[in-house]
């Protein structure tokens, strides 16, 4: 098992939804640890949004879960992540507070270069950005 933080797409109730990329997979169902925040700038890519980390931004609100190793390279091709490849996604990793305990987690930002001219979305919150446009 392994753990990753969610903030736009993935989550509960959005078009890549987490749990859904696990059944389509065959991929056990993934847990619900809590909820998380990252420092850093959400941006608005139109379809999904993009976390520049950056210790001097906003709380980016999201979601980390419990998956199976099976699922991380579902997420890998979700997200667009190849091995030896610089895509707008990268895999990394962090270790978040949940619920008060340290928990290590996958997560994909993008690169700062990438978002140049997009809208920031100054609540950190891809969810509610995204119903409230």
């Amino acid at each position: 098992m392994q753990n990753v933080f969610v903030y736009g797409t993935l989550r509960a109730g959005e078009v890549n939804d987490i749990s859904s990329a696990a059944a389509r997979h065959d991929s056990a169902a993934p847990t619900l640890l809590g909820t998380a925040v990252v420092k850093g700038r959400l941006y608005d890519f139109g379809n999904y949004p993009g976390l520049v980390v950056d210790e001097h931004g906003v709380s980016v609100k999201g979601d980390v879960y419990a998956i199976a190793d099976a699922l991380v390279a579902v997420l890998d091709e979700i997200e667009e992540v190849y091995p030896g490849v610089e895509g707008l996604f990268r895999g990394h990793d962090v270790t978040l507070d949940v619920d008060g305990t340290a928990v290590a987690c996958r997560f994909y930002p993008v690169a700062k270069e990438a978002v140049a001219g997009l809208k920031e979305i100054a609540s950190g919150d891809w969810i509610a950005h995204h119903r409230g446009r």
